[in-house]
């Protein structure tokens, strides 16, 4: 079987809603990213919960803080059985090592993927932040410090993808959210792409919340974008 290249993020504020969504879906189709609102909400039961259904979770949690810290969480997070695990690649080299370095012993190990330039954010605002340049620069930049460290991959937008392909080879994973297949609202991304361009810029897997979640039939779109991905559209 095909491992499903589609991650839907499953943004909602609580347990119940998010399990009605989950009820709809299929493992063989996607697999689920929880991020900070939801697990703050339902807890890590929710996490184990998903596991047990046969779905790779994505735990988002997007971890920043001082190296053991991050190191002590990545740990904690592994024992629900996740699949993948974030931290900003702004928390810098000894973090992330360490992070890396606490998963080590984990079996299976979660893949560890640092965040770069989210993909809600601009050229201005990365400014106001104090990084100047072009996004893709700084997302280089980052991408490069992450791969040092020994993360998996990185989050960036499918614009990034190719050059950091290139860059870093086929075994570094990218990650990347803004995914809106055609003829659907960019909400608050700014960097977007359809499924199909993330894909052939080499992404490896695709983010994808409010066009499946909010579909009246999430199964059918998932099914559609997986064909569109790899070029079938029949």
């Amino acid at each position: 079987m095909i491992e499903p290249k589609i991650i839907v993020a499953l943004d909602y504020a609580d347990a119940h809603s998010a399990l009605q969504f989950v009820n709809r879906i299929e493992p063989r189709a996607c697999r689920l990213k929880v991020g900070q609102e939801l697990f703050i909400a339902a807890g890590p039961q929710l996490v184990e919960q998903l596991v047990r259904r046969g779905f790779s979770v994505f735990l988002d949690l997007k971890f920043h803080d001082i190296p053991h810290t991050v190191a002590q969480a990545c740990k904690a997070a592994s024992k629900l059985g996740v699949w993948m695990l974030s931290a900003h690649a702004l928390g810098g080299s000894t973090m992330l090592a360490a992070a890396r370095e606490a998963l080590g012993g984990v079996m299976p190990r979660p893949l560890l993927i640092a965040v770069t330039v989210p993909t809600s954010m601009g050229r201005e605002e990365l400014g106001h932040l104090g990084i100047g340049g072009e996004i893709d620069v700084a997302v280089l930049r980052l991408a490069r410090l992450a791969h040092q460290s020994g993360t998996d991959g990185v989050v960036c937008s499918g614009h990034e993808a190719p050059q950091l392909k290139k860059q870093f080879g086929r075994e570094f994973c990218l990650v990347t959210p803004g995914i809106r297949p055609a003829q659907t609202g960019h909400d608050d991304q700014l960097r977007v792409v359809t499924p199909r361009q993330a894909v052939l810029n080499g992404a490896d897997y695709l983010v994808i919340g409010r066009p499946v979640t909010q579909a009246a039939d999430p199964l059918r779109v998932l099914q559609d974008i997986n064909r569109e991905m790899t070029g079938n559209q029949a």
